[in-house]
């Protein structure tokens, strides 16, 4: 029996993140179509104030406003040019084990300071309104 691939690695292929792009406005006709999307590394991730918001899968890099004729991989380099995924010169399926280790090891030092940035900026606006809430007592 073949070895299913563990869930969090299945994002390393264009056709797993090509199917977050649901309700995605731009399809037929436009230069960022979902598989387009997902080839430059991108994954949709929506929320109700901002439907377009799309995050690299590897760096985390969210970018949001698309217009029809961006193109995901230009947009994915002027914003976030040491991606390591948009150097990567092979396939994940041509890696070796050792490649994809390391690479994927990369991916989630980046989710770890992806996380650790939020959460400092969630303290910090904590901070802010406690010390609002002192001033005005």
């Amino acid at each position: 029996a073949a070895l299913a691939l563990p869930e969090e690695w299945r994002i390393y292929f264009a056709p797993t993140r090509a199917a977050t792009f649901r309700n995605w406005p731009f399809t037929e006709g436009c230069a960022c179509t979902p598989e387009r999307m997902a080839a430059a590394g991108f994954v949709h991730r929506p929320s109700e104030n901002r439907p377009d918001v799309a995050q690299c899968f590897f760096c985390f890099k969210e970018l949001e406003g698309w217009e029809p004729d961006d193109d995901p991989l230009e947009e994915h380099k002027n914003h976030s040019a040491g991606c390591a995924f948009l150097s990567l010169r092979k396939e994940p399926t041509d890696l070796t084990v050792r490649e994809f280790l390391k690479l994927d090891r990369e991916r989630m030092r980046n989710a770890v300071k992806k996380y650790i940035s939020q959460k400092a900026t969630e303290v910090e606006d904590e901070a802010k309104a406690a010390r609002r809430y002192i001033e005005n007592v």
